[in-house]
């Protein structure tokens, strides 16, 4: 277990990613913002490679209690990761599971020195 210096800040784009072998485990590292996020490439749903799926959005719904209609908006563009397997979505952010709690991704702690991007296994 160690630090893996995986590329450098100018080889991940602002939305991108890379899937790297890291000691026998498949990581994705995301640029999110200038901001960078690891994870394992495993849904916690059925074991899909989570990382290849798209980042897109997601539907939020609101129910009006007086009028009993419920509307959906589409948000949060770019901040959901989807399994490509079943669709899962999970917050590119924390790896949070939007549909089932403690379902949440395995993440590697991240930090860019001198604009080398170094994940922690």
């Amino acid at each position: 277990m160690g630090e893996h210096v995986i590329g450098t800040t100018d080889e991940i784009d602002e939305g991108e990613r890379v899937i790297v072998q890291l000691e026998g485990r498949e990581v994705a590292v995301f640029n999110r913002e200038g901001s960078y996020f690891a994870y394992l490439n495993w849904c916690t749903h059925q074991g899909g490679p989570i990382c290849g799926g798209p980042l897109t959005g997601t539907n939020e719904a609101c129910f009006d209690k007086d009028t009993l209609e419920t509307t959906f908006n589409w948000t949060r563009e770019g901040e959901i990761l989807n399994c490509p397997w079943h669709g899962w979505e999970f917050d590119i952010e924390s790896g949070e599971c939007l549909s089932r709690q403690g379902s949440d991704l395995l993440s590697f702690p991240v930090t860019v020195d001198d604009d080398e991007i170094i994940v922690e296994l």
